[in-house]
């Protein structure tokens, strides 16, 4: 599109014509992607954001004040726009696949279901046989997921008497389950 004829499309998209602001999409989506993939470098997302920017511009297009600057105007809403994506977005961690378990796509069978129920009720009916002091600190560790530090503030002990705590703990609990084994 020619300047004047930028000009005339976004001087009728201001009146409120639809088809002109389509045009003006048209014309700027992939000015608007490029601006945006460059900030964010996720196709998906860029996309997304685009749409965004263009909806974005036509809610403000009649705060425009001087319709010639239509194209800068837009760029700086993708800019802004892509940039509070950027911003807001979680980090991206990566992750070994097993950690995703249930995503690995393997059923188990009925049978290693109901086994892998009855281990987690002879763990659960072992930690019920160990005394307070030993279940409070597994349950801590393994079941809360308090570190060292932070048992040893709840506890009022040092570090090294909570490692000792847990190692005990451990023996005593797999004395415990060996005796809840059938003979």
């Amino acid at each position: 599109m020619t300047d004047t004829l930028n000009l005339e499309t976004v001087l009728r998209a201001q009146a409120g014509d639809r088809e002109a602001f389509g045009e003006l999409v048209k014309e700027f989506e992939t000015v608007v992607f490029a601006v945006v993939f460059r900030r964010l470098r996720n196709r998906s997302e860029a996309i997304e954001v685009t749409q965004e920017v263009f909806m974005r511009a036509m809610r403000k297009l009649d705060q425009l004040r001087e319709p010639e600057r239509f194209v800068g105007w837009l760029k700086r809403i993708a800019v802004r726009m892509a940039i509070n994506r950027a911003v807001r977005r979680p980090r991206e961690t990566v992750q070994a696949p097993e950690t995703f378990g249930g995503v690995s796509g393997k059923r188990q069978a009925p049978l290693d279901d109901v086994l892998q129920s009855e281990q987690a009720g002879q763990v659960r009916d072992g930690i019920c046989q160990l005394r307070p002091l030993d279940r409070d600190t597994l349950l801590a560790f393994y079941f809360e997921g308090q570190s060292l530090k932070e048992m040893s503030v709840r506890f009022s002990s040092p570090i090294g008497t909570i490692k000792r705590r847990l190692h005990t703990a451990r023996g005593r609990l797999k004395e415990a389950l060996c005796d809840l084994q059938p003979a």
